[in-house]
């Protein structure tokens, strides 16, 4: 068994069982991987791919395991070359970040401006994306960071850690019948058409859940993965916003009128999540630190040695989050 037919398999998976593609990733040839895949499969006496022909067609139940197992292999492997630039090249590297626009928009540019001035030698990449696609990253290693609100139950695989709660605000025109009002029910917010996240980003369940339990039903008519893109659509008319409230850019967006809607949904909690096992470098740790000042290297140290995130969630059950 070789560490190279370890690496393929996962590539394999990685690439939806695309052979062509994953030798393209490898720089390698399609045959080439072929063989080593078919020769590590005769020495485990077990079928990692199931096959017609000679197309891969899925994965088979004990290929799975072989595959996961490969993962943290391949994993400790990174975090000995990581051990070995942490010694010679403490401020060389790179860190790639995956998360969701409202997170890469408004929560992190003045993190990433400092940390950068700080390392000018690490190559920072931001990877957009859905929660399950940002989950997906991090499990395969393409991400150093997980960066997520929602659809938390995807992250099992990594350290989860709270960094900040943040609530939602109602943006309207300044002509809108709710700009006058003070204060705003969530009666108010149903009786308007309405723009807000998809399903599945940005704290919608919350949302959801607060018309759930009012037993109304809202008039959704346009929803956007993108914070800017649904106040463009409230200064056409298109309906109401319901939007993160760091979202908001008071000099900016002086054409809208924002209302406090906190006291209508539950906040919403961040978290910053890195896979369990993972070596994590020095200006990563700085990074975290960055983005949640209460999360040191001693906490995330400690976090890493809870069993689970039920533990991790324990730990930080007495602190009070900033919230934004």
């Amino acid at each position: 068994m070789k560490l190279q037919q370890l690496r393929y398999i996962v590539e394999v998976q990685n690439n939806n069982l695309n052979v062509s593609a994953t030798a393209e990733s490898l720089f390698t040839s399609q045959p080439g991987i072929s063989k080593q895949v078919r020769m590590l499969e005769d020495e485990l006496g077990v079928q990692i791919f199931g096959r017609s022909g000679k197309h891969l067609t899925h994965v088979t139940d004990a290929g799975q395991e072989v595959i996961d197992i490969a993962r943290k292999i391949m994993a400790q492997v990174e975090s000995i070359k990581a051990v070995s630039r942490e010694h010679n090249l403490p401020d060389q590297g790179k860190l790639n970040i995956a998360t969701t626009h409202t997170q890469a928009r408004y929560a992190l540019p003045q993190v990433i401006q400092g940390f950068m001035r700080r390392y000018p030698n690490v190559s920072l990449h931001m990877h957009q994306g859905t929660p399950s696609q940002i989950s997906d990253l991090a499990a395969k290693g393409e991400a150093d960071f997980a960066i997520a609100t929602e659809s938390l139950h995807l992250y099992n695989d990594l350290v989860m850690l709270p960094c900040y709660h943040w609530n939602r605000s109602v943006i309207v025109k300044h002509d809108h019948p709710l700009a006058q009002k003070g204060s705003i029910t969530i009666e108010d917010i149903a009786a308007h058409p309405l723009v807000t996240y998809v399903f599945g980003f940005t704290g919608r369940s919350e949302l959801d859940h607060a018309f759930n339990e009012a037993g109304l039903t809202p008039k959704i008519v346009f929803t956007a993965t993108d914070a800017d893109v649904i106040k463009t659509y409230v200064r056409l008319g298109v309906g109401i916003g319901v939007v993160a409230s760091m979202a908001i850019d008071e000099e900016v967006d002086t054409d809208l009128v924002r209302i406090d809607a906190s006291h209508l949904f539950e906040y919403s909690t961040t978290k910053i999540g890195f896979r369990r096992g993972n070596f994590l470098r020095g200006y990563m740790y700085d990074f975290i630190e960055r983005f949640a000042p209460h999360l040191t290297k001693a906490v995330v140290e400690k976090a890493i040695q809870q069993k689970n995130n039920d533990d991790v969630e324990r730990m930080f059950k007495d602190l009070t989050l900033p919230v934004k």
